[in-house]
């Protein structure tokens, strides 16, 4: 096997040679369960093969190295994104919120998975089937393709950049052993120091008056989509511009 050959156009089990004793799919799901409790640099092929009950070598029968049992994650996780028991819906903009929800809620279920994702192109037969879910609910809009994928490109870019902040932020507090107020009021006497010189109005107005919307996560995730989906429907073309409904 070549490693600039397609992972997906590779058959499984080799024409010649053992019998392979695992599949990809578990291999994945061996290499998921590590991520999700240890984080990515848990991974070695070592550390699969032992926990599959294999030897090392013998993993290269089914991927080159590391680099493809990240693409084989990643593709493997991807699929949480569209959830089987539920068709698509009609309005486009209630479809693209419906995968931003679906993926931010994976990536969270998985910490690895945002920042993995930022950095590579994902192929693999259920990234394949989310592109196709994804541009077909902007199909017949009037777009380009090319205005299509970055339009989707822009709402999974807000979810990834979303969620690998919350994840941040989190870690942070753990990692201090503070809570989030606690972590505030640390930083209070110098945010009143600045405020004290007058050249922060707007500073000033976060302490007196911020806090009493979108406190959530959750809030804050739905408020920056929906002006996102906002923004995307007042640039449609005239004939197909609809505005997306709020779910909430």
């Amino acid at each position: 096997m070549t490693g600039h050959e397609n992972l997906w156009m590779r058959p499984e089990r080799p024409a010649r040679g053992p019998r392979p004793s695992f599949s990809r799919a578990a291999l994945a799901q061996v290499a998921i369960g590590i991520a999700d409790a240890e984080g990515l640099e848990a991974i070695s092929m070592r550390r699969l093969a032992a926990d599959l009950g294999a030897g090392t070598m013998s993993l290269y029968r089914y991927v080159t190295g590391k680099d493809e049992v990240f693409d084989l994650m990643l593709d493997t996780v991807v699929r949480e994104y569209l959830p089987e028991d539920r068709p698509p819906p009609d309005d486009w903009a209630d479809g693209l919120r419906l995968l931003a929800w679906q993926a931010r809620r994976t990536m969270l279920r998985h910490p690895w998975l945002a920042p993995l994702a930022a950095g590579r192109v994902q192929v693999g037969p259920n990234s394949a089937r989310l592109t196709e879910t994804a541009l077909g609910m902007l199909d017949g809009l009037g777009l380009s393709v090319d205005e299509m994928l970055a339009l989707v490109g822009a709402v999974f870019a807000y979810v990834n950049g979303y969620v690998q902040s919350e994840l941040a932020e989190g870690e942070a507090l753990r990692r201090s052993g503070l809570t989030l107020a606690e972590r505030l009021a640390q930083h209070l006497s110098y945010i009143q120091s600045l405020i004290a010189t007058g050249g922060y109005p707007m500073l000033e107005r976060v302490t007196k008056e911020g806090g009493r919307q979108y406190t959530a996560a959750d809030d804050r995730f739905a408020y920056g989509l929906d002006r996102l989906l906002d923004g995307i429907a007042a640039a449609l073309p005239p004939a197909a511009a609809e505005g997306p409904k709020s779910t909430g």
